[in-house]
């Protein structure tokens, strides 16, 4: 059986005291694949300790060594990408082409992108009677999630350390071994001792303790919106800074004047990749009245093209979720939505061909009112609900009636008619047109419960930043 220590303090990774230790299941099949070690109280005090004393070297890295170091890293994930894309799609059954691909290069993206803007940012800049000067934070408490673990962690890491923050890193337990490499790259690179350190283990162990504790000058926190509250409550006895990137239940708009049958079947492809494991998928997919009809036509067989099974075939579409707890919860969300809406493809229950593994159909439902559950709550899977509206003014009112607002998407041939109505949509992103951001380094947060920070490029740099006048 694989072991992993991710414990990692001050420049090495050091063996926990601890005596807790986590299995690592396999989504695809559901057998231990490994065994995490996960790091004790005692050990986290440590790393925070060292990431405070560090805070002193790295705030004074000049420029060109920041970069120098993000260029090292990014040299390393490039070198080890084959073998990062292979723990990903063990870990959390991305499908093989999804992690050597999309979950790789978002990854490369930010770092490319911070050492651009690292280019021309201004630290220091003179006003008009004064000067000011943008300085690292302070130490930074970085907690990430599983879904996209290259994606979350690589776009806080290299902010922090653009900005001169020293790093404590709680990667989710998840995404033990493709951690562990992050970590060996880091290690690899000229960052001083102690500027970065990984814990890891479960979140309600060690992230109670991050919150509150009084040498952690900042929290970037990316899931649930229940827990990021928590961490919010906790952190506000220290009046610490914290960016929250939380849940979703983004819409996408299709408008009357495209062509159905290639938006519609992009619209599914958009919400189900990574098995619909991102805060941001569009799960809300709002197409006219008059034209229900013809949607539920071309979803139904459209979805029937889609391969779900090993993760490792390069022909796989969707892969499972990532783990039985996950599986059980999108389960309930279909059997309740067969309860009181309109089924037109999927349901409860494994696909045919999946016999283990936490493999879910992908699901469609039509009709599906805007106050249903299926509408509000985040699935967190290959589940669309597909709603209808008479005009686009309605359309704008069922995508703001959401107690989220991470992300939204238009399909319109009139780019005049959809920059109007990106305007009017309370969502920290609008994608027109587009099948993702791409890689541009534009930046991704959330309003109301979706979260209050922005991460990648400038935007992700001024989080780890304060504002100081100097008169």
């Amino acid at each position: 059986m694989n072991k992993v220590n991710n414990t990692y303090i001050n420049g090495s990774f050091q063996k926990s005291d601890s005596i807790s230790y986590l299995d690592l299941i396999n989504p695809s099949d559901e057998e231990i694949y490994g065994v995490l070690e996960c790091t004790s109280v005692d050990d986290l005090e440590q790393a925070i300790h060292a990431a405070f004393i560090a805070q002193s070297v790295c705030m004074n890295l000049s420029i060109k060594e920041r970069k120098n170091i993000l260029s090292q890293i990014l040299t390393g994930i490039v070198k080890r990408r084959e073998e990062i894309a292979e723990m990903i799609t063990l870990e959390m059954g991305a499908p093989i082409n999804l992690s050597k691909n999309a979950h790789i290069q978002m990854g490369i993206d930010h770092l490319e992108n911070t050492i651009d803007v690292l280019d021309e940012y201004k630290f220091e800049s003179n006003e008009n009677g004064y000067k000011i000067l943008k300085m690292p934070i302070g130490v930074a408490a970085l907690i990430t999630p599983w879904n996209w673990p290259l994606n979350q962690t690589l776009t806080k890491i290299s902010s922090a350390i653009a900005a001169g923050c020293a790093i404590i890193m709680k990667p989710s337990e998840y995404c033990a071994f493709s951690s562990k490499i992050i970590a060996e790259i880091i290690n690899a690179s000229d960052l001083p001792p102690g500027g970065f350190n990984m814990v890891n283990g479960l979140g309600a162990d060690l992230g109670p303790i991050i919150s509150q504790h009084n040498l952690v000058d900042m929290i970037s926190f990316t899931g649930s919106t229940e827990v990021g509250i928590n961490i919010q409550e906790l952190a506000a006895k220290t009046v610490k800074r914290v960016s929250l990137e939380l849940g979703g239940k983004s819409a996408h708009i299709v408008c009357d004047d495209v062509n159905f049958s290639e938006a519609i079947p992009t619209a599914i492809n958009q919400c189900f990749i990574n098995s619909g494991q991102s805060c941001s998928a569009p799960t809300r997919l709002l197409v006219p009245e008059h034209k229900m009809e013809e949607v539920k036509s071309i979803a139904t067989n459209h979805i029937n093209t889609l391969i779900t099974g090993d993760p490792l075939s390069e022909n796989t579409h969707l892969g499972p979720v990532v783990n039985n707890k996950q599986y059980m919860s999108i389960q309930q969300h279909i059997k309740k939505g067969i309860e009181t809406c309109e089924l037109i493809a999927g349901g409860i229950g494994k696909p045919s061909n999946c016999h283990k593994g936490f493999f879910i159909k992908p699901t469609i439902f039509s009709n599906v009112p805007n106050n249903n559950a299926l509408a509000t709550e985040e699935i967190f899977g290959p589940v669309l609900s597909i709603i209808s509206y008479k005009d686009l003014d309605e359309a704008i009112t069922i995508t703001n009636n959401s107690k989220y607002g991470l992300s939204s998407y238009i399909s319109s041939k009139d780019t005049e008619i959809a920059h109007k109505l990106a305007k009017k949509i309370k969502a920290g992103q609008t994608i027109i047109n587009k099948v993702s951001r791409g890689s541009v380094p534009a930046p991704f947060g959330g309003f109301k419960m979706s979260g209050n920070g922005r991460e990648h490029g400038k935007f992700g740099l001024e989080e780890y930043l304060e504002v100081k006048a100097v008169i």
